[in-house]
């Protein structure tokens, strides 16, 4: 035990984990460079198939740390201050535990049979297929989302080139330490990745439509939001907003996640008043909605005078749903949210159109889950709160996973978000 906890190991693993975060944080500062970003990728991958369980650990511990220790802003939101180190740790210890374990089957199997190929190959395949596995179903890991805004390609198969090159550079530079010869050197191998360059989506990129699209953006903090006493300065924001829409001849306008925090639907007069403003410009907002008893986050959809409502089908984990067992999730709601019910989540992803136009419902999280892009949609409106993790590097982690589902599905996604930009998302770049 006492070999995993040396300064040389904990600052290799803090340092590869620093690589594989330095596209976020970077992006996080405004700056991007598809050059820089295929060097931290590439580097990335080739220290860490180059190394043993111990600095596999410390990888994972300090990737969970860097890459989601926004998690702990919530925690200060809410008013719990003093739980900000579970929500750094947490996630550290998991992906600690993950990555340690991955590196530890591949080592005892290459023992076995005396294999150092066995080790590389099994290490790769975990990185390739990591993203399949969701840790208490939150799925925001994905080891080639390092390559969104790079010179490589983030379609499994392109990941697998990646790692195919990288993992022969490896084996054949251990091959020449051991033998001390070759007939060429192991970093050759590299030039494989010239077929993970995405010639696709370079070339075949495709005009943004033209909707006439109003995509709001709103600032108010999770104190002022959740403050009854600001109700009706909330409501005369979005009718203002509206107005100012209509005399722009805009068609569609588009709010963030609950712009309106409360059940809508048990609120007649804002309905209404929403139903006629549909008259003259279609509406998508976000609120909460009352079925039967059962609290749901929601989309509302006003055109012509009309209304429809398309619920939320991906909840946050421990957010709006408590993924662990009942008795433990009950003692979690009591502590950090006052005994509040689970959220319920719909059981199907809804298609809605508005001026004929079809688009996928997508609130906040699910925007980046997998199961939303089911059946390749065209269009996305995505609605956000970004409010519970900021100040954070959260929205800008969330902007490069719609950038990855953008260009691994081409679906077009409108962002309308509180508490960080609002974008619209199109082959793969973010235009605001």
């Amino acid at each position: 035990m006492s070999r995993y906890f040396t300064i040389n190991n904990i600052t290799r693993g803090f340092f590869i984990a620093f690589l594989s975060a330095g596209a976020i944080y970077l992006d996080w500062l405004g700056f991007v460079s598809y050059f820089i970003n295929t060097i931290l990728g590439v580097l990335t991958l080739y220290l860490l198939l180059k190394n043993d369980k111990e600095i596999w650990f410390w990888s994972g511990f300090f990737i969970g740390a860097l890459w989601f220790w926004w998690m702990s802003v919530s925690f200060f939101n809410y008013g719990f201050a003093w739980a900000i180190p579970i929500g750094v740790l947490f996630p550290a210890m998991v992906y600690g535990f993950i990555f340690w374990f991955i590196a530890k089957i591949a080592e005892s199997l290459g023992q076995r049979v005396g294999s150092t190929s066995t080790v590389l190959i099994i290490k790769a395949l975990a990185l390739l297929t990591l993203s399949y596995l969701h840790p208490f179903s939150f799925d925001w890991f994905k080891m080639e989302l390092i390559f969104t805004n790079s010179y490589l390609g983030i379609q499994k198969w392109q990941f697998a080139i990646v790692l195919l090159a990288v993992g022969m550079t490896v084996y054949k530079q251990k091959m020449y330490e051991m033998e001390k010869r070759d007939t060429y050197p192991p970093v050759s191998f590299l030039f494989l990745m010239i077929f993970a360059y995405p010639f696709a989506s370079h070339f075949n990129k495709t005009e943004l439509p033209q909707y006439n699209l109003s995509i709001t953006n709103t600032m108010v903090n999770v104190t002022d939001k959740w403050n009854p006493k600001l109700e009706n300065a909330h409501v005369d924001m979005v009718f203002q907003k509206i107005n100012n829409a209509i005399a722009k001849k805009k068609s569609i306008i588009v709010f963030p996640e609950s712009v309106l925090p409360l059940f809508l639907n048990t609120r007649p007069n804002i309905m209404t008043a929403l139903q006629g403003a549909s008259n003259d410009i279609s509406i998508v907002i976000g609120g909460l909605y009352w079925d039967d008893g059962i609290p749901r986050n929601s989309t509302y959809i006003f055109k012509a005078g009309r209304f429809s409502i398309a619920n939320k089908v991906v909840l946050v984990p421990f957010g709006e749903s408590n993924p662990l067992p009942k008795w433990m999730g009950k003692i979690v709601n009591d502590l950090f949210f006052d005994g509040a019910p689970d959220y319920v989540a719909s059981a199907e992803v809804t298609d809605y159109k508005v001026n004929g136009i079809t688009f996928r419902n997508a609130i906040c999280f699910e925007g980046t889950s997998e199961k939303l892009y089911v059946g390749n949609p065209k269009q996305m409106i995505l609605l956000s709160n970004n409010g519970w993790v900021t100040p954070s590097i959260e929205p800008t982690e969330q902007k490069i996973l719609l950038q990855y589902y953008n260009k691994k599905y081409g679906t077009t996604i409108y962002h309308s978000a509180n508490m960080s930009s609002s974008y619209i998302v199109h082959n793969g770049k973010v235009l605001k």
